[in-house]
């Protein structure tokens, strides 16, 4: 027994207690090596990761994060809605054991269903009519289809591009004197339109080597340029490179990125990286009327698992925001994908202004493309222009 004096208290420890603390001490850090022991002699591919970490924090709800903030800060907690305030332990251990959440039934069906794990998508900004039913998505052509020379109707598309000439723009005020800053390129290059196909009327067949999309991103920098704006097109055939290297068609990115690397170190100007696709939703979903006027509606693509996410966010969002104040109704609005079934990127790590643009879907008409592909445009000098002057030196930076 040791005893302790301290004025007139008097303060009595066992030393059997002593020497049971000491031994859980030493009991403690003993099995702590043993466990670091034991993690760092596993197989690389069994160690945990940084990955599998990030795995388990996705099934937090966000704001358990802002309540752990709180505990350190309580300014954090007034962020958080009233009733959002109070944990569910209950409801966050069953996500942890389950990787299920209780207020999300897409958490169990897209498991469970064959195919379901298309609505995995998050739809950061919803559009007019948007929801979780008619999220953007594509679906890979049959290899016969890729091989297919399948007949196209030319007419349609000359009609449509003949359509747009008859509205001529005035000079622009302002340019990029010859400056390409905007790079235009297509991953699925042959995802195309019904309208343009003679006799196809089955939506998974929409694709051809000639007529596709690549009209629709040739028409936007067209529309890009009478703006001022120096835009390039990559032309390159994605499909037809993939079918002769024998890679799949879920290897597109891949092949794409090769040609978006490149453009960047030809052309050092190049600021703006806009990847066009086509999505596989019918009419109703992707068609809007504006002032009597059919457009077809774009959607804005962001991979959540790229580095620049944050970045590109804020690109698409401010681009929606100028859509939806011109043309009411012709953004769908911004979805993020990633996780299984998706790339997570869609090369989107390689700049700050790097986004995905769904422009129509499979039943949408060239006339429609092009007037939406002008509308763009308008807004994205819009948007241009504004940053230019935003990023643009003081007179005593010049200095």
């Amino acid at each position: 027994m040791k005893r302790w004096r301290s004025q007139n208290v008097m303060i009595a420890i066992p030393g059997a207690s002593i020497k049971k603390l000491l031994m859980l001490i030493i009991l403690g850090c003993m099995m702590m090596f043993m466990l670091v022991g034991a993690l760092t002699s596993l197989r690389p591919e069994y160690r945990p990761s940084s990955s599998s970490l990030n795995d388990m924090a996705a099934h937090f709800p966000e704001e358990t994060f802002v309540r752990l903030f709180a505990l350190e800060n309580r300014y954090f907690a007034h962020l958080l809605p009233k009733e959002r305030q109070q944990t569910n332990y209950s409801s966050l251990l069953f996500r942890l054991a389950t990787s299920i959440s209780p207020d999300d039934p897409r958490s169990l069906l897209g498991s469970e269903l064959p195919g379901f794990a298309l609505y995995d998508s998050k739809i950061l900004v919803a559009g007019e009519g948007t929801d979780y039913t008619n999220v953007p998505y594509e679906s890979a052509p049959p290899l016969e289809v890729m091989l297919a020379e399948r007949q196209a109707s030319v007419e349609e598309l000359e009609q449509a591009e003949q359509a747009q000439d008859e509205k001529p723009l005035p000079p622009p005020a302002r340019t990029t004197g010859g400056r390409k800053v905007v790079y235009i390129y297509h991953t699925h290059t042959r995802e195309s339109y019904l309208p343009a196909l003679k006799g196809v009327t089955d939506p998974d067949l929409a694709f051809h080597r000639n007529v596709n999309v690549t009209k629709v991103g040739e028409k936007l920098a067209e529309e890009l340029e009478k703006r001022g704006i120096g835009a390039q097109v990559n032309k390159a055939d994605i499909e037809s490179e993939l079918l002769k290297q024998g890679m799949k068609y879920s290897q597109a990115y891949d092949m794409s990125r090769q040609e978006v690397v490149a453009a960047m170190k030809q052309n050092r100007d190049l600021q703006y990286f806009i990847d066009i696709h086509r999505d596989a939703r019918r009419r109703k979903y992707t068609t809007v009327t504006i002032n009597g006027v059919d457009y077809a509606r774009v959607a804005f693509i962001i991979g959540g698992e790229n580095a620049k996410y944050e970045k590109n966010l804020q690109m698409a969002t401010e681009l929606h925001r100028l859509l939806q104040k011109k043309y009411p109704g012709l953004s769908r609005g911004i979805i993020e994908k990633k996780g299984a079934g998706t790339n997570g990127k869609f090369n989107q790590d390689l700049s700050e202004n790097a986004i995905l643009i769904e422009m129509g879907g499979v039943d949408n008409t060239f006339a429609e493309l092009f007037r939406s592909a002008s509308a763009l445009a308008d807004v994205f000098s819009d948007y241009y222009w504004q940053a230019e002057k935003v990023e643009a030196p003081t007179p005593a930076e010049k200095k």
